[in-house]
């Protein structure tokens, strides 16, 4: 009774902020108007500028999450190889940017890249041509990776903490070179890790509005932005919880693959 007792108020937190906002977009993706059951909440996805919407979506998520990887599991390596524990100082500094609100970074890079930004001040004071980089696809993939990078390198930093020495030093004993050993032991051990952190990556980075509607200027539309405006702008809740069902699909394909590939949880973050 006491472990009941205890579990109520998580039961409580998960029927109030899941369970009863999950139904209410099912509800209102699957009907019309009138209540009425129907499919063309979700078909919408298909006309020309939700499709459109999505593919930028997909396609930005997509080459954040790579350059994500290919800037944190270098990263992750150096973490791991300094034989550092998960309460030192330096993965402390390195996770700080994380407890900042994430409006208030997407705003201070937004301050950063604009015409009269600091950085265009700095160019223009060292006589250098200034970087017109704000309002553009590459704004919005920086903010991604500047915001996500720290969920990368996190899960993949986590499973190389747990590879055995003794698995490395036994590969070289047997006359394997450095990349003969990253091939065929530390990649495929540390793979729940990246998969577990391409999974956190291009999750939010999928779904996000917030950075295409500061660094993008609103120019660029993610399947995000349409459904934020279709809530907010155009008050049709019914087409918005459509398009959401359709982002909820994405996510559940990233679910199956993380239990798939990370089965035992070893690549779950810090």
């Amino acid at each position: 009774m006491n472990r009941k007792a205890l579990s109520a108020p998580y039961l409580f937190w998960i029927t109030a902020f899941i369970v009863i906002p999950l139904g209410m977009v099912l509800y209102y993706g699957l009907t019309d108007k009138t209540g009425a059951f129907t499919l063309e909440n979700i078909i919408a996805i298909a006309t020309a500028e939700h499709s459109k919407a999505l593919w930028i979506a997909i396609k930005f998520s997509l080459e954040s999450t790579v350059i994500c990887l290919l800037l944190a599991y270098p990263l992750a390596m150096i973490l791991a190889g300094m034989q550092i524990s998960q309460h030192s100082f330096i993965v402390f500094i390195f996770i700080l940017p994380m407890w900042m609100n994430f409006l208030l970074r997407t705003l201070a890079w937004q301050t950063l890249l604009e015409k009269s930004g600091v950085i265009n001040n700095i160019l223009g004071f060292l006589h250098l041509p200034a970087l017109n980089i704000i309002n553009t696809p590459a704004a919005i993939i920086l903010g991604m990776v500047y915001n996500f990078l720290p969920f990368m390198v996190l899960p993949i930093y986590n499973s190389l903490t747990k590879i055995d020495p003794n698995v490395i030093n036994a590969a070289r004993d047997l006359g394997a070179n450095s990349v003969q050993t990253f091939a065929r032991i530390t990649l495929p051990l540390s793979l729940p890790g990246v998969i577990s952190g391409i999974t956190m990556v291009f999750v939010p980075a999928l779904t996000t509005f917030v950075i295409s509607t500061l660094l993008g200027g609103s120019k660029i539309l993610l399947i995000g932005n349409v459904i934020e405006q279709e809530f907010t702008q155009a008050g049709n809740w019914h087409l918005g919880s459509g398009l959401s069902i359709v982002l909820m699909l994405f996510i559940l394909i990233n679910m199956i693959l993380t239990a798939i590939f990370d089965k035992d949880g070893e690549g779950n973050a810090l």
